[in-house]
């Protein structure tokens, strides 16, 4: 009977090299990407709204104010009041009615379609509390993912993104009175949202929303 070959020591000490060349490519595979985690987040948040905007449209003849209702997602933080943040960057999506108020009332936050005890909210000053049971801890982005700032460019000098019953994303704030927003003043180039992770927003990861389609994506 033949006797089996054994390792050798070289042989070992080449697999155990290997084996660690192996690990340090793979581990980082496995480390959260907590910039590229929150932009999936809220560029599927961005998409929910434009489908709340399309399946419920808010026009009414009789109503004024009819296009301040429009479905919105609105970024901000706060940290007075027994309401509020908790000093973080949190969003909440929500249709403004019937106070036109331009801020969310509860009752006018959007439902968790995943979870129905819950509102799309990480939190907003006066109305819901980031530590609340209803509210979407996820929502509060400062918290769960680190970003410290958000910065918004061409999207009508507001951080805040509405549609209309198209899917159209309409440019500028809701909470104008002119009447060119009652028409459905639109995108007309690309809005930019910069989700930052410091203070001088070097270390970031940035969401276009085109005009007319409203398509969400990452540059």
């Amino acid at each position: 009977m033949k006797n089996k070959k054994a390792f050798t020591m070289l042989e070992l000490v080449f697999v155990i090299v290997v084996s660690g060349i192996l690990a340090a490519t793979m581990i980082p595979r496995f480390d959260r990407d907590n910039l590229q985690e929150a932009a999936d987040q809220v560029i599927s948040h961005i998409r929910y709204t434009q489908h709340l905007a399309m399946v419920d449209d808010k026009f009414d003849a009789n109503k004024t104010n009819w296009y301040k209702e429009r479905w919105q997602l609105l970024f901000g933080k706060s940290s007075s009041g027994t309401k509020n943040s908790g000093g973080y960057y949190a969003y909440t999506i929500f249709s403004d009615k019937p106070t036109y108020s331009g801020d969310p009332d509860l009752k006018e936050i959007a439902v968790n379609p995943l979870d129905n005890t819950k509102l799309l909210s990480g939190g907003f000053s006066g109305t819901l509390d980031w530590k609340d049971a209803n509210a979407t801890k996820t929502l509060n982005i400062g918290s769960k993912f680190g970003i410290i700032s958000v910065l918004t460019f061409g999207c009508g000098g507001a951080k805040r993104i509405a549609f209309d019953y198209l899917g159209r994303p309409i440019r500028g704030n809701l909470r104008t009175s002119s009447k060119v927003y009652q028409k459905g003043r639109l995108l007309t180039s690309q809005c930019r949202i910069a989700l930052c992770k410091d203070a001088s927003c070097d270390n970031n990861i940035t969401i276009a929303i085109e005009p007319e389609t409203g398509y969400a994506h990452i540059l």
